[in-house]
């Protein structure tokens, strides 16, 4: 058998330990740190539970609880919802969120999940948005999205769907984290199972920490708050109430050692004072997507996205001499080697689709 084939077989048993849910992300790291292979630790006895750190009254619970398990039964409910498996062993787990304090040890996920991310960004906010809620939403991450961020959320209703629904909107790259499991039935809320598919068929991911038919609860929902900080470079928190998950999420984010972003908003508005709380105690002011660049020192992407592409043989000559200096439209004939007629009628067109501007006496720059 090749290790390749023994660690898929492996993923068998990460998922068995992992739905007993008081093997939490701690208690499934100390298994799988102690035991060689996680079958082996499926089967263990009491006394080895208790050497690799687990509590006695948890592991003798969890001996009884797995007389009703099947493992391999289990495995097939992944495969036939296309959930695949990520563990904190894994080469390929992602590399910022291991760098948490408490990474989950295991991450279900559908759809695709990489190991550095294209500049991720959270986004978060409350579900009982106002209207200035969703337009600064729809604003700030249409710009995002089109300077090639990666869009992070958690699938809520309110400003975490806006945010998923314009990134798919501008074909960008977006992720949701679940605070249960990510199979068809459990997806919450149940209205956004649709988005939910959306998000994965344009290449994005879904996860979670929870395994197949994990309902979500009051305390799931902090933990997976330390997943959606955890995966990202900064948190950008749009319309938080004190008491809300959006701030629970940025609090997270410093105690990560993440940036934190806030918009400002109205100070009679309730849906604000968790945003303007968080500027107060010195959270990044933004009140456009370039604020956030700045932050990130992520200016460069903006320089790329402006790039300018050849659609043509002749576009493609004339762009290796034009620049943000002046050249006259002779030198251009002369270094391109081009006939001047085509010079002319590709400058022309260049002009109309306004990949150049002409500054009159025969003298062009990129616009």
């Amino acid at each position: 058998m090749s290790s390749q084939e023994i660690k898929n077989g492996d993923l068998i048993y990460w998922n068995a330990l992992a739905l007993f849910l008081k093997f939490e992300a701690k208690k499934l790291k100390l298994i799988a740190d102690y035991f060689p292979l996680m079958k082996i630790a499926f089967n263990a006895s009491l006394s080895d539970f208790i050497k690799a750190g687990i509590d006695e009254k948890i592991a003798q619970e969890f001996l009884d609880w797995r007389k009703k398990i099947d493992p391999e039964k289990e495995w097939k409910k992944l495969e036939k919802e296309k959930i695949k498996i990520i563990t904190i062993k894994d080469e390929n787990y992602p590399k910022l969120l291991k760098e948490i304090y408490d990474p989950p040890a295991i991450l279900y996920v559908k759809g695709e999940l990489k190991k550095e991310e294209k500049y991720p960004l959270a986004v978060v906010g409350t579900r009982k948005m106002t209207f200035y809620g969703r337009e600064v939403t729809e604003q700030i991450v249409k710009d995002l999205a089109n300077a090639g961020l990666t869009i992070i959320s958690g699938l809520a209703l309110g400003i975490d769907s806006v945010a998923h629904k314009t990134t798919l909107k501008e074909k960008g790259r977006t992720i949701a984290v679940l605070g249960g499991g990510i199979d068809e039935k459990t997806i919450y809320p149940s209205i956004h199972k649709n988005l939910a598919k959306k998000i994965v068929e344009s290449g994005g991911a879904v996860i979670s920490e929870y395994p197949v038919g994990t309902r979500p609860t009051k305390y799931s929902f902090p933990n997976r708050n330390r997943i959606i900080s955890g995966l990202s470079l900064g948190v950008l928190v749009i319309e938080a109430p004190f008491e809300s998950g959006a701030l629970i999420t940025a609090k997270l984010a410093l105690d990560q050692n993440r940036e934190v972003f806030a918009v400002p908003g109205n100070i009679y508005n309730k849906t604000s004072e968790g945003c303007n709380w968080l500027i107060k105690l010195g959270a990044k002011v933004v009140t456009k997507a370039e604020d956030i660049f700045e932050a990130l020192n992520l200016e460069l992407i903006l320089e790329k996205k402006k790039e300018i592409k050849p659609e043509s043989k002749e576009e493609e000559i004339l762009l290796k001499y034009l620049s943000k200096e002046p050249i006259h439209i002779d030198e251009l004939i002369e270094k391109s080697g081009l006939n001047p007629a085509k010079v002319l009628s590709t400058l022309s067109l260049m002009e109309i689709k306004e990949k150049v501007k002409n500054l009159g006496q025969g003298k062009y720059i990129l616009n």
